[in-house]
């Protein structure tokens, strides 16, 4: 790690992986972490005046509007936070110098490959949400400058609503579930998320960082769909007394549609970075790990969150 000179601005430091970074950017410099009060991503002023002040080295926007099904009815917000924004910050960050490191997502693709996506497959969202995100990376690569984009998939965290907290909670309340079985992609543990870009943001503050702008993809190794990373997390909780039933996307009504198949292909970010392969399954445990739980023991690790 480099002597902790830089100056940060971290957006979005409350959510899932936003909270994680403030841990794991702290080595590289003072992290600034305004809350939507002093930074609402819907007013490109006040984006503007937060890089004047903090005046940052590194922009890292772990903020976004994530509501798949909400953004249905909520386009425009959606679009104020996922593509505007993203434009603005690019804009600043050019104007100062500063790199921006900015999360996309794995739904802006359509699903219809049927091997992992890389980042020279062509985007084709097929829902508003992962339209607002193809439009920011949109935005943010024809301001160009020094950017990173990191599309990342099926998020989940020890905060916020995510899948894992989802089935555990539903595990309280029944003893038999359904979960899709026919969406594939690559579960991705915040934690993780947060050490590997972080190890990015290191290497782009170097000496060689210029070389290394880009959309890369940040997610672990393997597969499963949702009914597979139902029951792998209802292993690592012991929750052997929940039934899982596997079933098709077409028994649940969604407002919006998701695409059957997003595994990333990570092996282009790993190399550019010098970053391990690390499995899904391998993030669960570390994840289980970190908040307490010794596998196959049921405990409540979410009720203070």
């Amino acid at each position: 790690m480099p002597d902790a000179t830089a100056s940060i601005l971290l957006l979005g430091a409350t959510g899932q992986v936003g909270h994680e970074l403030r841990c794991t950017l702290a080595p590289l410099g003072a992290v600034h972490t305004p809350g939507r009060a002093a930074v609402d991503l819907r007013v490109p002023d006040a984006i503007r005046r937060a890089v004047d002040e903090i005046g940052p080295d590194l922009i890292v926007n772990a903020a976004a509007y994530t509501d798949v099904d909400g953004a249905e009815d909520a386009p425009r917000r959606a679009a104020a936070i996922n593509a505007e924004a993203p434009r603005v910050l690019a804009e600043a960050a050019q104007t100062t110098g500063a790199w921006l490191v900015h999360y996309s997502t794995d739904y802006v693709f359509d699903g219809t490959k049927r091997a992992p996506y890389t980042e020279d497959d062509a985007p084709n969202p097929i829902n508003v949400y992962s339209r607002t995100k193809r439009d920011g990376e949109a935005a943010i690569q024809a301001v160009g400058g020094r950017h990173v984009i990191l599309r990342t998939s099926w998020m989940y965290s020890r905060r916020r609503s995510n899948f894992v907290r989802t089935m555990l909670r539903l595990a309280d309340d029944t003893d038999r579930l359904t979960v899709v079985d026919d969406q594939l992609g690559v579960p991705t543990w915040a934690g993780w998320l947060a050490e590997a870009t972080t190890t990015i943001c290191n290497s782009l503050l170097g000496a060689e960082g210029a070389s290394k702008a880009g959309c890369y993809h940040l997610a672990g190794t393997g597969q499963t769909s949702w009914y597979g990373f139902a029951r792998a997390v209802f292993a690592q909780f012991g929750r052997t007394d929940v039934a899982v039933e596997p079933v098709s996307s077409d028994a649940y009504d969604t407002a919006a549609p998701r695409p059957a198949y997003t595994v990333l292909d990570s092996s282009r970010a790993r190399a550019a970075f010098d970053l391990p392969a690390t499995t899904w399954t391998a993030q669960l445990d570390r994840f289980c790990e970190r908040i307490g739980t010794e596998k196959g023991t049921p405990k409540a690790p979410f009720a203070s969150v």
